[in-house]
């Protein structure tokens, strides 16, 4: 079997449909039909059945489409791996970054990145922090940016910056600015929090139990998968938040928000890369920049 009946095969088994994986590879509906046809005879397997004007993979296909993805993972790493040793940074990139990172610390260093390395092709996605490290694990991300402690044995932890965050409430909320917040006092509100896997969150929950507080014994009335949810609900009820002072700043200004004192530690942003992979140019050259502060 060759790369393009692989490369054909998984377009048409992610698509179910012949003439619309035809069009994406930009190869004629007949090409495609005729290289599914001979991996099938070639080997004596039937890999799809026909349903109506679609088609579906059979138990055989399902079986073999992972084997064929990992082929030509691997191809594409290896024709990677040639362009980079070939010189300058170039090729793609893929980062990924929890949310607070992605919205108010790395847009700035990825122009800086940018503007010294155009030839590298670079996409970023966001997440939470479990959802970044996850992607790195498996191959998806060359690299991730999170605010969250991380602990896998395949993963090479390094801090990058650090972020600070605040007890934030409504301004219908009865705390005033800088009225002293003691820990017991964190029992007699309500909270919104960030979701589960969110660095954020575990940030909290971390000071909470070095206060001897237990997470469990706040009263947690929303949890919401971004910080902008979580400030509008702050905003418009009677619930606390600890949030990234970059994400709430704006809305302190305005009055929007109210930050009573309750001190909170500083947090470190961690760059995450698989220790087993190979480090690209383009790779090395992003860790300069993001080892810039």
């Amino acid at each position: 079997m060759t790369p393009e009946q692989l490369r054909i095969f998984l377009a048409v088994a992610a698509k179910s449909h012949v003439t619309r994986a035809a069009h994406e590879l930009h190869l004629t509906q007949s090409s495609v039909s005729a290289a599914i046809a001979a991996l099938e005879e070639r080997h004596g397997v039937k890999l799809f059945n026909r349903v109506g004007r679609g088609i579906e993979l059979t138990e055989a296909g399902r079986l073999f489409r992972p084997h064929a993805e990992v082929v030509l993972e691997k191809a594409a790493a290896a024709t990677r791996l040639l362009k980079d040793l070939s010189g300058a940074p170039a090729g793609h990139l893929t980062l990924h970054a929890s949310q607070t990172v992605a919205s108010y610390w790395l847009p700035q260093r990825l122009i800086a990145y940018r503007e010294r390395h155009p030839q590298v092709d670079l996409t970023m996605h966001v997440g939470n922090t479990r959802a970044a490290a996850d992607a790195v694990l498996s191959g998806q991300a060359d690299l991730a940016v999170v605010e969250g402690r991380v602990s896998e044995p395949s993963l090479s932890v390094s801090r990058v910056g650090e972020d600070r965050l605040v007890l934030v409430v409504g301004r219908r909320h009865p705390w005033r600015p800088g009225q002293g917040i003691a820990p017991a006092d964190l029992l007699e509100t309500n909270w919104i929090h960030r979701e589960e896997g969110s660095g954020t969150r575990a940030a909290l929950e971390e000071e909470l139990l070095r206060l001897g507080i237990s997470p469990a014994a706040l009263s947690v009335v929303l949890e919401l998968p971004s910080n902008e949810a979580v400030i509008a609900a702050v905003e418009a009820g009677t619930g606390a938040a600890v949030l990234s002072l970059r994400a709430v700043e704006a809305h302190l200004s305005q009055g929007r928000l109210v930050m009573p004192d309750f001190p909170m530690p500083t947090r470190p942003f961690f760059l995450l890369m698989h220790r087993e992979r190979h480090v690209t140019r383009a790779m090395k050259a992003m860790v300069e920049v993001l080892g810039e502060g």
